[in-house]
């Protein structure tokens, strides 16, 4: 401890003109993120902190950096926003928390893809392409904050994904810069495949700097809620929408019932009790998916075209995903969530049957999206009911022997937080060529603890 921050003191010493953060309050607050929505990891995760936090401002400032803390052995945690649900920015060693939110420059879009630096929120990056036509391919609830680099390194899903899969799926990420974590850094471009091996490892086997993703052309947006009172009308409405191949769409979201009840600033559109199915449809759709709604005699309880969209600058987007989560806690705090991937073609029955069996202990949220290889199907975010510990296990073991797929979002060990519980060789291998020394985020990989 004492040569940590003896290493810290030097760093500071070296480096004067880095923008550096040593209000205690602020460093602790930049060393978590949204972890507290698992009462597993708060628990796990309290007291965690780092000794310093930088905000460095361009490559070179971010290469001296890196390369000072090599030579001192300091841990480096790299950190967007914050906007991530499993302890990502929370340095479990110490060390430095690297913020690269001032790293955040558009360096150049053209039809179909755009490149920007790391740290540029997404809101701001779509900012820049929606006048050429453009639109971002896959954005979380969090876009407002959420960062490019955060998105690659911590993210899975999101709005867009209906239509082009997980961010994954090829051709949404077209390639990354990356930079080595040794005493001389090196920057290396990697294309393709072989960039996503730095994908979804919550910025622990690489530091990224700039990222080239897919767009996709924009549409005018209708923003829609359909509510139901009953389930499996909900639920077939809901499929039929996101299946249907005439009907361009952004985003289809089905909450079962109480998860409606939990959303309190939608609670005029919101009927207590009801099922809804939350949507983005391009407006010249808009007649066709009113026939769907009246023919599963739903009600249309909630509609905004694209131009009041964009002049009240309140969307239905941060009520899906992971956004949905925060607005039930933000009513009851004994809630938790789970991570669930269906079986495509066999989704809306595993929804029906996981519901029932769950009743008045787990509630259904699911996202609508294309897996990586096209089929229509969903995954879930669904409300707890928290009371144990060992419940929570229990309830993930049940959903595996049902047959689903559980990322677990109650760990903070990243091979843990996989279904498959291990990590595919080229990626160790790619956390041996870009970080030697073990210095990101030491303990958030099984096979890199921390440091004694």
């Amino acid at each position: 401890m004492n040569a940590r921050l003896h290493a810290i003191e030097q760093l500071h010493i070296e480096l004067p003109d880095l923008d550096w953060i040593t209000d205690p309050n602020r460093i602790e607050r930049l060393s978590q993120d949204f972890s507290w929505f698992s009462p597993v990891l708060k628990r796990q995760l309290e007291g965690k902190v780092a000794d310093s936090v930088v905000r460095p401002r361009t490559e070179d400032e971010i290469r001296r950096l890196v390369a000072a803390c090599a030579r001192l052995k300091l841990p480096l945690t790299i950190r967007g926003s914050g906007t991530g649900n499993y302890g990502q920015t929370t340095p479990l060693a110490g060390g430095v928390v690297l913020d690269m939110t001032g790293y955040n420059g558009v360096l150049w879009t053209r039809p179909g893809v755009a490149r920007a630096q790391a740290g540029i929120r997404l809101n701001e990056l779509e900012k820049a392409t929606r006048p050429t036509g453009w639109e971002l391919r896959c954005v979380p609830s969090t876009f407002r904050s959420a960062t490019l680099g955060g998105l690659f390194g911590g993210g899975f899903g999101g709005v867009g994904s209906i239509n082009h899969g997980p961010l994954a799926a090829p051709g949404n990420v077209l390639g990354i810069k990356a930079m080595t974590i040794e005493p001389e850094p090196q920057i290396v471009e990697l294309r393709g495949a072989e960039a996503l091996r730095m994908h979804h490892l919550w910025g622990t086997n690489g530091l990224v700097l700039e990222i080239e993703v897919g767009l996709a052309p924009c549409q005018p947006w209708l923003e829609t809620l359909v509510t139901f009172s009953d389930f499996d009308q909900a639920i077939a409405f809901a499929d039929e929408l996101a299946r249907a191949p005439g009907l361009a769409k952004r985003e289809v979201a089905f909450f079962a019932s109480p998860v409606p009840d939990y959303l309190s600033q939608l609670a005029e559109h919101l009927p207590k009790g009801c099922h809804a199915v939350l949507s983005l449809v391009a407006e010249p759709g808009e007649e066709a998916m009113k026939e769907m709604v009246a023919a599963r005699g739903g009600t249309v309880s909630y509609r905004r075209t694209a131009d009041e969209v964009a002049r009240s600058h309140k969307t239905l987007m941060e009520f899906t995903w992971n956004h949905t989560t925060l607005h039930a806690l933000k009513v009851d705090k004994n809630l938790t969530y789970l991570q669930t991937s269906f079986t495509p073609g066999q989704h809306v029955q595993q929804i029906t049957e996981l519901t029932k069996r769950y009743a008045g202990e787990v509630f259904m949220h699911a996202e609508f999206l294309r897996t990586m290889d096209g089929q229509m199907s969903c995954s879930a975010l669904q409300l707890v009911r928290f009371t144990t510990e060992e419940r929570l296990a229990e309830i993930i073991h049940e959903h595996r022997e049902f047959g689903v797929r559980i990322n677990n979002p109650h760990t903070f060990i990243v091979e843990d937080g996989k279904a498959g519980g291990d990590l595919p060789e080229e990626v160790v291998a790619m956390k041996r060529r870009f970080d030697p020394l073990g210095l990101l985020n030491p303990g958030k990989l099984r096979h890199h603890p921390v440091a004694s």
